[in-house]
């Protein structure tokens, strides 16, 4: 077994091998190799197939029409709302092979959103909407936030498990507009969540929230351990 590259901690398990009928295991870099990237996305209740870039660096797809209307949002959700960053900024290497701080996930939108917004875009975007504090993402509450300063305000963004952020939500982007979210709308939601868990895919979802400026002046001290701050 250790010729194929299996370590057994506990040889009583070896016994029992041969009668083995199913094993249960975590499935991201136990079966597979760790590496994830952004397949769809779901805006203005379409899914789309996201663009690629491949291994040799050329893009597949096209990218003019993400920085418009709710995909501009989104893709500032994603870039902010995010602790991975470029080990280092060699724009000579392909994006694929770029190495990154983060895990599998945060690493296939920080490379999804370097491909919308140009090389050391993602960065140059967080420099202009600096952080001021975060509640780092947990198995409990199934969500990261940060909020950033922009302009005269702050702006909080979350991201998460996509049936707790559409829960967390009072109104939904729909082509650039502000609407109530509804039972039409969370029902469009479910589907298009089904379907793409069909896929074998992990679906996050994003959303975002200006902060009154008045209520949350530039001075205002933000306490992420007993929240001072609306979360829904």
């Amino acid at each position: 077994m250790r010729k194929k590259h299996c370590l057994v901690k506990n040889l009583e398990a070896v016994e029992t091998l041969g009668s083995t009928s199913t094993i249960c295991s975590d499935k991201t870099g136990t079966l597979t190799q760790n590496r994830m990237t952004v397949t769809h996305l779901w805006c203005d209740g379409i899914i789309d197939e996201a663009e690629q870039c491949l291994p040799n660096g050329k893009l597949r797809g096209r990218i003019t029409h993400r920085m418009e209307g709710t995909y501009k949002f989104l893709l500032r959700c994603a870039a902010l709302c995010s602790r991975s960053t470029f080990k280092n900024e060699d724009f000579s290497i392909p994006l694929p092979r770029r190495e990154v701080t983060g895990d599998a996930s945060e690493t296939a939108i920080l490379k999804y959103c370097e491909l919308i917004l140009g090389d050391g875009g993602t960065r140059k975007m967080r420099e202009k909407k600096p952080k001021v504090a975060e509640i780092p993402f947990n198995s409990t509450n199934k969500y990261q936030v940060s909020i950033h300063q922009n302009g005269d305000r702050f702006l909080l963004v979350m991201k998460g498990a996509a049936e707790k952020i559409l829960k967390v939500c009072s109104s939904v982007l729909i082509e650039g507009e502000e609407k109530s979210k509804d039972k039409k709308f969370e029902n469009e939601f479910k589907r298009a969540y089904e379907q793409l868990g069909g896929y074998g895919e992990r679906v996050l979802g994003f959303c975002d929230l200006e902060l009154d400026p008045e209520k949350f002046p530039k001075t205002y001290v933000f306490d992420t351990e007993t929240p001072n701050f609306p979360l829904s």
